[in-house]
């Protein structure tokens, strides 16, 4: 029997929004904390970064379907 992989088990992987907005503010927090910027010139860069990584937002950023 195949193992489920971590996206199809954890909940918080399957919501793409979601999973978006606690990726920004975990590194935005974290990054902030090292490079002494504010957390919300953080979070304005990482989200204009992210829209232009990930034009078609129904792909999910750990599948294959996002790179064709």
């Amino acid at each position: 029997m195949r193992k489920k992989s971590l996206i199809e088990t954890n909940p918080y992987l399957q919501n793409l929004e979601k999973y978006r907005e606690s990726l920004i503010t975990n590194v935005s927090s974290s990054t902030a904390i090292e490079t002494g910027a504010s957390v919300q010139s953080v979070v304005d860069t990482l989200t204009e970064v992210t829209r232009s990584i990930f034009i078609n937002h129904n792909a999910h950023p750990f599948s294959n379907h996002h790179l064709s």
